[in-house]
C-alpha cells in the first residue's frame, strides 16, 4: 500500500503548490488535496509533473460544508448549486487527473426528512459517477463521525454499504477514514472486514486528537494487518493535523509495514 500526503493538512506553512514537492522530499508516494480550485488546475498539473507524484484525490465543491453549513450533496434546496459543483470538478479533474473525486453529504437540514436527503444523495452519486467514468476517474463517499460534524448524513459502515446498494453504480466505491470510524469507538478490523472488497481508498488520522499515528491511541498495526488481510490493493491517505514540526517520524516505519 502506498501513502499519500493530504495538501490540505500537511506542510500548511507552505502555498498549496510547494507543497507537492515538500511531500516527495519527505517521501511520500503521491498527494491527495481536499479542495484544491482555488489553484488553477494547469498549475497543480504541472507542479505534480515536476515532482514525479500522481494526484490520488480531490473532494467535489462541498458548498458551505466545512464553514458549518449543511453542504451540497444531500440538500434538495442547493441542487442547482450541486450540478455547478459538479460541472466545476469535472473541468478540474479532467486536468489534473485524480484517481478518485470524493462527495461529501452533507448535513441534514430542517424541513428535509431522512428519506428525502437520502434520495437527493443517491440520485446525486449516481449521476457524479456516471459523469466520471467518461473520464475513467472513480467516484467515493464517505461516512464522517458526528461528534466532529454533527447532523452529518452517513456516520456508520452500514449506511455506507446501503447506500452503495442504492446507488448501484459500478464506478462508486467507499472511503474509508480510520480516524472517523475509532472516534465513533467502532472496532477498526470489525469495520475492515464489513466493508472487504468495496473500499476505494483509506485515509488516516491518530485518535483522538487527529494527530498523526503516535500521538494518540489508535493501533494502525492492527488496522494495516486488517486491510492487508482483506486484500485491500489502494491508497493510504494521511490526512491529520500535524501536532508540530517533527510530525513525522512515522513514515518510514509505515513504510516497512506496508511491504
Amino acid at each position: 500500500m502506498k501513502i499519500a500526503a493530504n495538501l490540505s493538512l500537511l506542510f500548511g506553512e507552505m502555498p498549496l503548490l510547494e507543497r507537492v514537492r515538500a511531500a516527495r522530499v519527505a517521501g511520500f508516494d503521491g498527494v491527495e488535496i481536499q479542495f484544491p480550485y482555488a489553484v488553477p488546475a494547469i498549475q497543480l498539473e504541472e507542479a505534480l509533473q515536476r515532482a514525479g507524484l500522481p494526484l490520488l484525490l480531490i473532494n467535489l465543491p462541498a458548498g458551505d460544508l466545512m464553514s458549518g453549513g449543511a453542504g451540497l450533496a444531500c440538500v434538495p434546496q442547493q441542487q442547482a448549486a450541486f450540478d455547478l459543483a459538479l460541472d466545476e470538478a469535472l473541468t478540474y479533474a479532467a486536468m489534473t487527473r485524480p484517481r478518485y473525486v470524493n462527495v461529501l453529504a452533507g448535513r441534514l437540514v430542517p424541513g428535509v426528512t431522512q428519506a428525502q436527503a437520502w434520495m437527493c444523495l443517491t440520485d446525486n452519486l449516481r449521476r457524479t459517477a456516471q459523469a466520471f467514468n467518461t473520464l475513467g476517474i472513480g467516484v467515493l463517499c464517505e461516512a464522517i463521525n458526528p461528534l466532529d460534524m454533527p447532523g452529518f448524513l452517513l456516520n456508520t459502515p452500514a449506511q455506507m454499504l446501503d447506500l452503495l446498494a442504492a446507488v448501484d453504480h459500478p464506478n462508486l466505491a467507499l472511503q474509508l477514514d480510520l480516524y472517523h470510524m475509532a472516534r465513533q469507538g467502532l472496532d477498526l478490523p470489525q469495520v475492515i472486514t464489513q466493508l472487504a472488497g468495496k473500499i476505494g481508498h483509506v485515509q488516516f488520522a491518530d485518535c483522538p486528537g487527529r494527530g498523526e499515528p503516535g500521538t494518540g491511541q489508535l493501533d494502525f498495526g492492527v488496522a494495516l494487518r486488517a486491510l492487508a488481510d482483506s486484500d485491500y490493493q489502494g491508497w493510504l491517505g494521511a490526512e491529520y493535523r500535524p501536532s508540530g514540526a517533527d510530525h513525522l517520524g512515522w513514515l518510514e516505519q509505515w513504510h516497512h509495514l506496508r511491504s
